[in-house]
């Protein structure tokens, strides 16, 4: 049983997570330097790629592909309406991408794009979704282990 709670302020924010595996409680605080990147993993553990790629596409999972074009040719319906995912490695640090992943609002207030890993400061959330995240904090790791392979 994995649960994970995570708070975050403006600029310079300090997410903090607190995870409880069998009942003992393990908590961390992940900085978000000059409020661009988390350069420390969720988890603690690398990412796996392979899982990070079937997230991305999984319609009901990270979904990556309803904004963003990927380099994965076999899926149809890519969106356009996020930026062009190819080269993201190459545009981002990991820590940079993972911020983005978990509440994209810090660096850009405007954007459309979910936080995929944040629980609160939501308004009108259903109450089964409320104090939830859209993906676990080991989902959040895989696909930025996948996002990373895009240079």
């Amino acid at each position: 049983m994995r649960k994970t709670t995570l708070a975050a302020a403006a600029l310079g924010a300090v997410f903090s997570v607190t995870v409880s595996v069998g009942g003992a409680a393990i908590a961390s605080e992940y900085l978000v330097s000059d409020g661009v990147r988390i350069d420390k993993s969720l988890t603690g553990k690398p990412g796996n790629a392979d899982n990070g790629r079937k997230l991305a596409i999984h319609r009901k999972k990270g979904n990556c592909l309803a904004c963003h074009q990927l380099p994965i040719p076999e899926q149809a319906f890519h969106g356009d309406i996020g930026p062009d995912l190819a080269g993201v490695a190459s545009r981002y640090s990991e820590g940079e991408i993972r911020l983005r992943v978990v509440d994209p609002k810090v660096v850009n207030e405007a954007t459309i794009m979910p936080a995929f890993y944040k629980k609160t400061g939501f308004h009108r959330v259903l109450k089964k979704f409320q104090g939830k995240t859209i993906i676990g904090a080991q989902d959040v790791e895989d696909i930025v282990a996948y996002l990373m392979t895009l240079k």
